[in-house]
């Protein structure tokens, strides 16, 4: 009889050391049940916005993608290379997991199975998105009339930043190699952002800051970082694993705080934010 209840008291302190480690088990009545994890966010950065190209590799887990993004909680995001489901599942898990809630509106330049999935005769939706915590309005999507080795444009929406309405631009152009097909692109960009006194271009310009194709960018606006600029004595930090400076946040008239470049093992492009004073 003493014997056993040592064991019994031996066995009960065992199993309250385990509890105290492991922690208490779900209730059996929801086992599926969940809250939001530690890391979760719950707002966004009124004056902060983003710029990513998702893409390569393409097949990167969603959940991973929100949570980069989660990490930085930007007021407007623009991402390139998106296919709008990966969009929508991103979306949902930035609101699940981590508390941001976005709106959202797409400029699709084309349809293609092979890269978005979908049934063959309807294939899954490509091209940029911009994501935002305010809402959104006068959505012009833009394909460039020489969209190069594939379709490309451009896509704008007026949203708050900082809490001022602003025009915010989301673009991606052709290719490296294709010189003179980005010259053409960022013409018609540039005429359309020309129209505003204030505004924000994010986007994979596919070019390095000295290269000729951007000139009609950089007459117009000025990079966030301000010690990237068209010159060969330019301090761009890259935004590329093949250490090019590809990515950009353009501003037109707009004061730029803080920036960072963040390396990221979801895609071959790293993601760029910045704080803006929009006063």
């Amino acid at each position: 009889m003493v014997l056993g209840g040592g064991m019994r008291l031996l066995t009960g302190l065992l199993i309250g050391a385990c509890m105290v480690l492991v922690g208490p088990s779900a209730p059996s009545s929801a086992p599926f049940a969940r809250s939001l994890p530690a890391e979760a966010v719950g707002d966004v950065v009124a004056n902060r916005v983003m710029t990513w190209n998702i893409c390569n590799p393409c097949e990167e887990s969603n959940v991973d993608r929100a949570a980069e993004i989660a990490a930085y909680a930007p007021q407007v995001i623009g991402l390139q290379e998106a296919c709008v489901r990966d969009v929508e599942r991103i979306r949902d898990h930035l609101e699940s997991l981590h508390g941001l809630v976005y709106h959202v509106e797409y400029g699709t330049v084309l349809r293609n199975w092979g890269r978005c999935g979908g049934a063959p005769w309807s294939p899954g939706a490509y091209g940029q998105a911009v994501l935002s915590a305010a809402p959104l309005s006068g959505l012009v999507n833009v394909e460039y009339p020489q969209g190069g080795s594939e379709d490309r444009g451009y896509m704008a929406v007026t949203t708050t930043v900082g809490g001022q309405r602003l025009r915010v631009f989301n673009t991606h152009l052709a290719e490296r190699r294709q010189e003179a097909v980005r010259a053409d692109q960022t013409r018609v960009l540039a005429a359309d952002v020309a129209q505003y006194e204030r505004a924000i271009v994010l986007g994979d310009f596919n070019a390095v800051p000295t290269a000729s194709e951007l000139t009609g960018m950089w007459e117009l606006a000025a990079d966030a970082d301000p010690e990237c600029r068209p010159s060969l004595t330019g301090g761009c930090k890259p935004t590329t694993d093949w250490q090019s400076r590809f990515d950009y946040i353009f501003l037109r008239r707009i004061v730029p705080l803080e920036h960072g470049v963040h390396p990221t093992p979801y895609s071959d492009h790293h993601l760029l934010h910045a704080d803006l004073d929009t006063t």
